[in-house]
């Protein structure tokens, strides 16, 4: 009897190692349920099983992030802890990476990931550098940090987002390569900047630039708010949607043309047939729930798929709980509310940029000129659909 189980599962043993070797449907099929990190592994196996683990990573991606609030039990941010783990676990192949968290935990830290354990060294000027070892090579990321943070738990789409005007949080929002999309990072000093890079960093010259997200860090610097404008004023004549604000600080790998404390501008440019966007301003005179998700509710004019659709949430930090007579997260729910299946990120800066605007095929658009793109007490909402 026992000869005879040990010849049926060594039989059925042989099958299944026959199926897994041979069978590509069927091995294609098991390798849809790895995370990414594990199918990259795997894929040296054999020729079979890297030919199917390359057919997976083809096929459309959706967007994913990681999302956490403090306070951390660990010595580093609560986000970079969470990361660790998470990107273990995600079913997609990283091209970008959109990090933003609070400027009070996170200011002057990076972290080593090469470690089993992630250790910090404060006043490190190699955070990104860090971070990319968590990421496959040629992975871009960019970073800003910011005295409040708006996100939404990692997770599900539903999840309703939160506002955090203080203690500790932060999100990572994940993109991968998408087929009619191009996000282009780009970083900007006094002394970098020029109009051939502008050009490679596809903000001029480019009938495809759909939106730009930009972050100003040491805006009022002398000097920085001329350098504001002149970014402004050159974005404000194109047909693309600008939102974003101006943050404390960037996470950045060294540059050897930025000084110490120079004032300069992160952001990302998107561009292809496939990117849409749309914004509206939530001004001064929205100051209760009822108006906040009446502003909020015009986005729906733009009619933007759900699918790879992202919320943009960029305030000012005289707004949130204190400017809606102590009511948390009036903002945040207004959007929730009005798109319950689309996530929300962001953060609350020390000013806005944007304006009320509808990137489509069509394109329904504003009149913005550089004083209409620059606010202060405002919320900007933001959609950006990636096809």
């Amino acid at each position: 009897m026992d000869e005879n189980e040990d010849f049926t599962f060594s039989l059925q043993g042989s099958k299944a190692t026959y199926v897994l070797s041979n069978v590509a449907e069927v091995v294609e099929r098991i390798l849809t349920f790895l995370p990414t990190k594990s199918l990259l592994r795997i894929a040296s196996v054999c020729r079979l099983w890297r030919n199917c683990a390359r057919r997976v990573l083809r096929t459309p991606q959706h967007l994913t992030w990681v999302s956490a609030c403090g306070p951390s039990n660990s010595d580093v941010h609560a986000l970079c802890s969470i990361l660790t783990e998470e990107v273990e676990k995600v079913f997609l192949l990283p091209k970008m990476v959109l990090v933003m968290v609070d400027c009070e935990a996170f200011t002057g830290q990076a972290y080593c990931y090469r470690q089993s354990k992630a250790k910090k060294s404060r006043h490190s000027p190699d955070t990104v550098e860090e971070l990319k070892l968590l990421f496959p090579r040629g992975c871009d990321i960019m970073g800003v940090a910011t005295p409040g943070i708006v996100l939404t738990p990692s997770g599900s789409y539903s999840s309703p987002p939160q506002e955090y005007q203080e203690g500790e949080a932060g999100f990572a929002i994940m993109f991968p390569s998408m087929e009619g999309v191009h996000i282009k990072p780009f970083h900007f000093c006094k002394k970098s900047m020029s109009p051939s890079a502008l050009k490679e960093a596809g903000l001029v010259d480019n009938p495809e630039l759909r939106v730009v997200l930009l972050f100003f860090y040491e805006a009022y610097k002398p000097g920085g708010a001329r350098f504001l404008n002149q970014m402004l004023e050159l974005l404000g004549k194109s047909k693309a949607l600008v939102a974003g604000g101006l943050v404390e600080s960037v996470l950045s790998s060294p540059r050897h043309c930025c000084s110490q404390g120079s004032y300069g501008v992160v952001g990302l440019a998107l561009s292809g047939p496939k990117v849409q966007g749309a914004s509206v301003l939530l001004d001064q005179d929205v100051s209760n729930p009822k108006a906040a998700e009446a502003t909020v509710r015009r986005l729906k004019a733009a009619k933007l798929p759900e699918r790879n659709t992202l919320g943009f949430m960029f305030a000012c930090v005289g707004r949130g709980q204190n400017f809606y007579n102590n009511q948390t997260n009036v903002e945040a729910d207004a959007f929730h509310k009005v798109f319950p299946n689309t996530p929300l990120f962001g953060l609350f800066g020390n000013g806005e940029l944007g304006c009320d605007r509808i990137i489509k095929d069509d394109y329904t658009l504003c009149d913005a000129d550089t004083d209409s793109l620059q606010h202060e007490y405002t919320t900007v909402m933001t959609l950006v659909h990636l096809g």
